[in-house]
């Protein structure tokens, strides 16, 4: 008897805008595809112009008249985040849903982004990070939802005050825990910052679980010209059912967090199954790291410091 996937029922979302980083592939298209699927309007912002185009085309095959759009951005440049701010204020459409989703892992040398941070660091957090602060407005006009995309890998390490860019020591699995440490203080205090200044954004955490996704897989930009022993794993397991998601059930967190009624504002939401590793979204009990309000307020100063973009002229 076949195993029946975990699923989510999402409500109607038409006249609701949503952007959704990463949806070019794996979970961020099957975000991007179950919300235009439910009658919002998709922007999908893109480094591959290509991948986007293709991504596009698997949606509108699925949802046959889906409104889905790309828009370019490297969450690793600075100046592109920049850029795709400027261009959705001067479309001038407030922005109902935001998913943070795009990430990079793990890549096995050190890398930096386009204005010299550690990539993960650069790309995972301060990126977003940014593309948030310049949304703001519209994410007021929205009265959005946030979601933060995290991972289990939240749960472990540290955020290394002392050489967050990993220049005197770099380990990619350290690092890549840090940044999702330092995106879930984010997202928190995201939430806590709104409330204060009536924004009225609320937002919330997620985590896909495990699932065979393109984290992991060869990516040559990175320096990883094949897939990695831990991906072959995920996909076997995946494929036999046994514990782990796939890219359709590790996307349903995040849009649980983005639709549901339910959902509480900075709730952290990921798979309910054995070791939250897969399985139907949940609630979940939030992470050790993630509790200090003093960090967080920490990680704010910092990455406005290191962004040189401000959360400012809103009330």
């Amino acid at each position: 008897m076949p195993r029946t996937r975990p699923d989510l029922t999402i409500g109607d979302l038409s006249g609701r805008r949503a952007v959704v980083t990463g949806a070019s592939d794996g979970l961020g298209l099957s975000i991007a595809g179950r919300l235009a699927a439910a009658g919002a309007e998709v922007i999908m912002p893109v480094r591959n112009a290509v991948k986007g185009e293709a991504a596009i085309a698997t949606i509108r095959q699925r949802t046959p008249g889906a409104q889905v759009s790309v828009r370019p951005l490297d969450l690793s440049s600075l100046d592109s985040v920049t850029a795709l701010g400027r261009i959705l204020r001067d479309e001038g459409r407030p922005v109902h849903l935001l998913i943070n989703n795009a990430g990079v892992m793990t890549p096995p040398s050190r890398q930096t982004t386009a204005d010299g941070f550690e990539l993960q660091w650069g790309t995972n957090h301060l990126g977003h990070f940014a593309l948030v602060a310049h949304l703001l407005p519209l994410l007021v006009a929205g009265h959005a939802r946030v979601v933060s995309q995290i991972s289990v890998a939240a749960d472990q390490g540290a955020i290394n005050w002392d050489d967050l860019n990993g220049e005197k020591s770099y380990s990619g699995m350290k690092a890549y825990s840090q940044s999702k440490i330092a995106f879930g203080l984010f997202g928190l205090e995201l939430s806590r910052r709104s409330r204060a200044a009536g924004w009225g954004i609320t937002s919330y955490l997620s985590h896909p679980g495990v699932a065979p996704t393109n984290l992991l897989g060869a990516r040559p930009e990175l320096g990883r010209d094949r897939q990695t022993v831990g991906r072959r794993v995920i996909v076997a397991l995946s494929r036999r059912g046994i514990l782990l998601g796939t890219p359709d059930s590790a996307a349903l967190p995040a849009l649980y967090a983005a639709t549901s009624p339910d959902a509480r504002d900075a709730g952290f939401y990921g798979p309910s199954g054995p070791g939250h590793l897969g399985g139907p979204p949940a609630e979940q009990k939030l992470y050790s790291r993630l509790r200090d309000e003093q960090e967080a307020a920490r990680v704010w100063a910092v990455s406005e410091k290191l962004t040189n973009v401000a959360f400012a002229g809103i009330s």
